[in-house]
């Protein structure tokens, strides 16, 4: 019967924009599994009871996005390591009964860069533009794949200092204005803001003074090139899109729902490029 059949869905608000369904349903058929994952538009003063619903409805688990995570996170009957470290959820699945979660950004993150640029991690040197949620999983990956000396840029210097003191060890906080002296012995350079997305071109990052065999990776993938990577690019700098990113974060849930561990490939990654085209 359809209704034991593995279900899942992505929660967000707003969420029609998300390619999650895309991206699970693409592995559904490729596999061959009999299941589902459908988009819940959930608001965020509806959304704690609608996660206590969500076992009674009958589904495995769920992926949240913004602006949900932190709030997932509270709910949680039992956290893994990096959703302790991170603060947040984006991943949520029944354990024993209970409601346990992780947060996925950072193991796509680094899986992306594997994948794209491998020996990302032995330079040992980073720079974290931005210090919002989404700079908090950066951090924590690169953390632990040893990177003992991460610099985080701000316009807005406190906050660069509070993800520094939450992370604590090999991290130090940073104004815009010193980004010449920094970027001269960055061995990767990480974007974590809205810079450049849909297009923009406003930004003033001079990108000279990074070394030769630095890499460039921007977690935006709207568009595939944004300005930072472009200049970059123009720069002989190896460089990285976020849309990796995106699929790779994918994996774990989809294993945790649906009892098997997917590839990212080339096909998907043409699939959601191709729904991306469409919607720009």
């Amino acid at each position: 019967m359809a209704e034991n059949f593995p279900r899942a869905f992505v929660c967000g608000f707003p969420v029609a924009h998300s390619r999650s369904p895309l991206i699970h349903n693409h592995w559904l058929r490729a596999y061959g599994i009999a299941g589902s994952y459908e988009r819940r538009e959930v608001a965020p003063e509806t959304f704690p009871e609608f996660i206590r619903t969500v076992r009674e409805e009958g589904f495995a688990g769920c992926n949240v996005t913004i602006p949900h995570k932190e709030a997932a996170f509270s709910l949680l009957e039992q956290k893994d390591e990096s959703a302790e470290a991170i603060g947040a959820a984006n991943t949520l699945w029944f354990e024993d009964g209970r409601l346990c979660g992780s947060n996925t950004d950072a193991y796509g993150f680094a899986a992306n860069l594997d994948e794209r640029a491998p020996g990302w991690d032995r330079g040992g040197v980073a720079t974290v533009l931005g210090a919002g949620g989404a700079a908090r999983a950066i951090v924590h990956a690169l953390q632990t794949r040893g990177f003992r000396d991460i610099r985080i840029v701000n316009r807005t210097v406190w906050r660069a200092e509070e993800l520094c003191h939450h992370f604590r060890g090999g991290t130090s906080a940073h104004g815009w204005e010193a980004m010449a002296e920094l970027l001269a012995d960055t061995s990767l350079l990480v974007n974590t803001t809205s810079l450049g997305m849909d297009g923009g071109s406003s930004y003033d990052l001079p990108l000279d003074p990074l070394p030769e065999k630095a890499v460039v990776t921007d977690i935006v993938y709207i568009p595939l090139e944004t300005p930072l990577l472009k200049a970059a690019a123009q720069r002989g700098l190896t460089t990285v899109d976020g849309l990796g990113m995106l699929l790779h974060q994918a994996v774990p849930g989809f294993e945790r729902w649906f009892g098997r561990r997917p590839e990212v490939t080339e096909d998907l990654r043409a699939l959601v490029i191709e729904d991306m085209e469409k919607a720009h």
